[in-house]
């Protein structure tokens, strides 16, 4: 019995219940997401023999749902455009007639910031729930939300009898050069002032002054610094003083200055002077139409009524037998003409070589305005021709890094400067070779035509290509002495 009995429990040793086995796989699934993101094992039933874990199974994937932006059509979108410029026009002698009726109490309702907005709207819910469920608690709630916005707004209210005065120092600078501003404050009134907070903004961020007292007639002076790491044109001001309550419920901001430009050039290099013949040339270059009067004679031919006796050769008159005039070519002065790509993508550095692109036009500027020769720049929408050198530099401070029509912009400069005698294309390495020779294809046959490269992986140097000199820089450090190779040939 005891043999027969000996299997029975080994058996019984080997059999496990389907209430256990379930136990087992949670207790699986549970130890094997808190130790490791392994799948939990499965458990063999009973008289596999194995204990080998089968595949776990995997979890359906949920679909993707993708949900448009609702669109109006453009019909609607169009006539609502229409039918609100059609109000506007129709109600705007309406406006203006009774601006001095709700223009003060615009002014008024602006003081309240939009955290005093919620608080006097909750203040109303609770007064008004309070209304309706006879709950003292509400009303109070209520009463207090109304009570402290309407504290806020006599605290905001009084007038400020102050002078206000911004300079800034120097208004054209190049990108890193210091430049320093101050502030005063005069107090106008015959008492002393409480602490004011001044507002003065500086491009995207905001100087904050918190004055102290001042007594009638005294005068209190704050400086500071205007970043000028990048180029551009930066706005400082216009100066505000704000009055209201240190929660912020409410905002009463007073303007006293106007908005001052600070131009901030773009970095530049002195370069010799370009030399007669490239650049500039006392006497013009000539070209190839004929005129009556100038200074580069050309031939004598048969004289015509109406012209000029002054010009009549008499001694080759004489010889011939019949009147002579002299004929002369058309010269024109030197004029350099720089198109400037300012699209980054065009650049292999990006910005930095556009930045670079714009500040060797820039220097060409300095160099001929120093020439006392004419020259037109075109980068963008900014354009500058026939004019000073820093007011080159503050239409070229003004343009903003993106892309760019060379052909276009070949064309302006051509409008700008019909009597061009040098065209520079100033781009990148990524810009087709054929859209550069279509751009400067706009100029005429005897203009001499530059595409000059900001490029770091090219070499540095000159070459003729395709009727176009082309020159390539790492640097705007390079510039003067490609000038000077281009020069030399």
């Amino acid at each position: 019995m005891s043999q027969h009995d000996a299997p029975d429990h080994g058996e019984a040793e080997h059999t496990t219940r389907r209430a256990d086995l379930k136990k087992g796989r949670r207790q699986g699934r549970g130890r094997a997401s808190e130790s490791s993101p392994l799948p939990a094992p499965q458990f063999a039933p009973p008289g596999t023999g194995g204990s080998s874990a089968t595949r776990p199974r995997r979890l359906p994937s949920l679909p993707s749902i993708t949900v448009t932006r609702p669109k109006l059509p453009t019909f609607i979108t169009q006539t609502g455009e229409r039918v609100g410029g059609v109000l506007a026009e129709r109600t705007g002698p309406l406006r203006e007639a009774t601006r001095p009726v709700w223009a003060p109490v615009r002014d008024f309702l602006r003081w309240v910031s939009p955290l005093g907005w919620c608080i006097l709207a909750l203040g109303v819910l609770c007064w008004l729930v309070a209304t309706y469920t006879d709950w003292q608690e509400w009303a109070m709630i209520g009463i207090a939300a109304i009570a402290l916005v309407l504290c806020c707004l006599l605290l905001a209210m009084g007038r400020t009898r102050v002078r206000i005065d911004t300079e800034v120092e120097p208004l054209r600078v190049s990108v890193g050069e210091p430049s320093t501003g101050r502030i005063l404050v005069t107090n106008e009134s015959r008492r002393g002032m409480l602490p004011l907070l001044v507002e003065l903004p500086v491009g995207v961020s905001a100087a904050r002054f918190t004055l102290p007292p001042l007594g009638a007639g005294k005068v209190h002076e704050e400086l500071f610094v205007v970043p000028t790491e990048r180029r551009g044109v930066i706005p400082v001001g216009p100066a505000t003083t704000v009055q209201g309550d240190p929660l912020g419920l409410v905002r009463r901001t007073e303007r006293w200055t106007d908005i001052t430009e600070l131009y901030v050039h773009p970095r530049t290099i002195s370069l010799e002077s370009l030399g007669s013949g490239l650049l500039r040339d006392l006497e013009g270059e000539t070209t190839q139409e004929m005129s009556m009067s100038d200074l580069a004679f050309h031939a004598l031919r048969e004289y015509q009524p109406g012209d000029d006796r002054r010009y009549i050769h008499w001694r080759s008159s004489a010889k011939a037998g019949r009147l002579l005039v002299r004929q002369f070519l058309d010269t024109r002065r030197s004029h350099l003409t720089m198109i400037v790509d300012a699209d980054p993508t065009k650049y292999h550095q990006g910005e930095d070589d556009a930045e670079t692109a714009i500040s060797v036009a820039g220097s060409l500027a300095i160099r001929s305005h120093m020439d006392e020769q004419d020259f037109t720049v075109l980068c963008r929408d900014a354009s500058a021709s026939r004019t000073s050198a820093p007011l080159a530099l503050d239409e070229l401070a003004r343009v903003e890094l993106g892309p760019s029509d060379l052909y276009a912009q070949a064309g302006e400069g051509l409008a700008l400067a019909p009597d061009t005698s040098m065209a520079i294309l100033i781009t990148g390495t990524e810009t087709p070779f054929i859209q550069v020779q279509r751009a400067l294809g706009r100029f005429e046959t005897e203009v001499l035509k530059v595409a000059l490269t900001v490029d770091s992986r090219q070499q540095v140097g000159v070459k003729n290509l395709g009727g176009l000199t082309l020159m390539n820089i790492h640097g705007l450090t390079d510039l003067r002495a490609v000038l000077a190779g281009v020069m030399a040939a």
